[in-house]
């Protein structure tokens, strides 16, 4: 990837994973928002993933959507157990609340649940690493899926 996301993305994507938000298909998948008020697409072909989630689309990193289908098809690591804290969190309240500050706004829903965020951010800090590595290519466009896939 050319630009990374925000390390703190990952917790919106623990957040829609466990709060089911996320359903794969064949090529494809639909990721609801945290309050469920919009829903978005990513598609891949091979390493190349596209999704219509304002992140990914006009910041050109992998948004969180993006980041709960790596981590669903098991190329990020995701560790149900901390993942389970952050059911329910209304991402989107918090983060205007912040001014998108991710930082400040994770440590808000942190310190809510009573976690130890440096427990918490050295285990984002282990799946950013392997996001880093991963050799993967965020572009924008279609989000048709391939002309062989239905």
């Amino acid at each position: 990837m050319k630009k990374l996301p925000p390390i703190q993305k990952i917790l919106e994507a623990y957040t829609a994973i466990v709060d089911n938000h996320v359903h794969l298909t064949v090529g494809q998948a639909e990721v609801s928002s945290s309050n469920e008020a919009k829903r978005y697409t990513v598609i891949w072909d091979n390493d190349v993933y596209r999704s219509n989630d304002n992140a990914t689309y006009w910041q050109g990193y992998a948004g969180y959507p993006v980041i709960a289908v790596l981590m669903l098809q098991g190329k990020l690591p995701y560790d149900q157990k901390l993942a389970e804290n952050f059911k329910a969190v209304d991402w989107n309240t918090i983060n205007k609340k912040y001014k998108r500050n991710y930082e400040e706004a994770a440590t808000e829903v942190i310190k809510e649940k009573g976690l130890k965020e440096n427990e918490v951010m050295a285990e984002l800090g282990a799946v950013y690493e392997d996001l880093k590595k991963l050799p993967i290519i965020i572009k924008r466009g279609s989000l048709r899926p391939p002309k062989d896939r239905k």
